[in-house]
């Protein structure tokens, strides 16, 4: 009975966004988040090609070639949509000015060290923005399958993965439960309907409370 990606997605929302808040999301399932907004709160998502005021995805046949996110998903603007180079978007995230990242990710380890900008070997685009994202960013949730395509598990005891950021993620949704990082592990926080802890013992290499 885990959650799909939008139970996961709506759980994310439901826990994480406040009205009010400067939130960045990265690429994949996170870009789903902002179709659960909780009622009646104003979120302004940013986006680190330049861009303030993220609208929602457009419907097929509005797509502008020219409003696109990090990820090149085209989007929409909105009345108070504001646009500036990338240097003052980064001067933005490393300035401590956002609330939230939410981000995917390769690996997680039980203190929190992040790895999702490469495998070793594979085809490599660019590195992206999340290295400054998860410095700069007030509070990191990560947003992931818990067990990767390949069978290996994500939650750690220790990253086997290139870093993008020591001890930085404070929280983890997967379609198996909520945890929280910890001095002493992952805690779990909450757990998708008749998953059991000797489940989550058995896909998690990292410590579990």
């Amino acid at each position: 009975m885990a959650w799909s990606k939008e139970e996961m997605c709506a759980i994310t929302a439901e826990l994480e966004l406040r009205d009010g808040m400067y939130v960045n999301l990265g690429i994949g399932l996170p870009t789903l988040v902002p179709n659960y907004l909780p009622k009646g709160t104003k979120i302004t998502f940013q986006s680190e090609n330049g861009m303030l005021g993220i609208g929602p995805f457009p419907y097929l046949g509005e797509e502008n070639p020219d409003l696109i996110n990090a990820g090149k998903q085209t989007i929409t603007e909105l009345p108070e949509s504001s646009y500036f180079d990338s240097a003052s978007s980064f001067a933005m995230i490393r300035g401590g000015h956002l609330d939230l990242s939410i981000l995917g990710a390769l690996q997680v380890s039980a203190s929190g060290d992040l790895a999702n900008w490469t495998i070793p070997g594979k085809m490599l685009k660019g590195m992206g923005g999340a290295m400054d994202l998860v410095a700069g960013t007030k509070r990191v949730v990560v947003i992931m399958e818990h067990i990767a395509k390949d069978g290996s598990h994500k939650l750690v005891e220790n990253c086997s993965l290139p870093l993008t950021g020591e001890k930085v993620v404070d929280r983890v949704v997967t379609e198996l439960g909520v945890f929280d990082i910890t001095l002493e592990g992952f805690k779990i926080l909450k757990l998708a309907p008749e998953v059991t802890l000797e489940e989550i013992k058995a896909k998690t290499s990292g410590k579990i409370i």
